[in-house]
């Protein structure tokens, strides 16, 4: 499954709505998963667990440690969907 990063920001911030409440227009590249955007470190490996699950993202866990913003995730997302197709 190839995505565009369009189409990963969609997917990402319906996540974020969905799963987590998170007010829609809270949700930009820049915006801090934990100090914007009000998850902890359990919700963001919960949702990097039903990523894997649903669009079959690898988790890796060395990098999910360096994620920080939607930007970040988006990136994730991107680098390892790339390296699984």
């Amino acid at each position: 499954m190839m995505l565009d990063r369009e189409e990963i920001l969609k997917v990402v911030s319906a996540y974020l709505v969905k799963d987590f409440e998170v007010p829609a227009e809270k949700i930009r590249l820049g915006a801090n998963l934990f100090t914007d955007l009000g998850l902890d470190s359990i919700d963001a490996l919960d949702w990097f667990a039903k990523m894997e699950t649903t669009i079959h993202l690898p988790i890796v866990e060395e990098d999910i440690k360096k994620v920080r913003t939607v930007q970040d995730v988006v990136n994730y997302v991107m680098r390892h969907l790339k390296q699984n197709a």
